[in-house]
């Protein structure tokens, strides 16, 4: 399968990640969200940005590094995990 990687062998596109987005995922692995429940507000605060570009730094970070960032849902709240 040339060209083609398993699911789990996704790319690591983090060259691609841009100022924002690379200080977000700075910013998530520094942080406990996957202990403590996330908030798109206090990130927005945290970067002086609106909540919808959080989520759509979040979103990129899900497509380019994936193996990076974890999002679930446990109890009731949003988490994120990153290394």
């Amino acid at each position: 399968m040339e060209g083609r990687y398993p699911l789990n062998m996704a790319e690591d596109n983090s060259t691609d990640l841009t100022d924002f987005e690379a200080g977000l995922l700075d910013w998530l692995v520094e942080n406990n969200f996957h202990v403590e429940p996330w908030s798109t507000q206090k990130a927005a605060k945290q970067f002086y940005v609106e909540e919808e570009a959080i989520y759509e730094a979040v979103a990129a970070l899900t497509r380019k590094v994936p193996q990076r960032i974890q999002v679930f849902y446990k109890n009731g709240a949003l988490h994120i995990a990153a290394d």
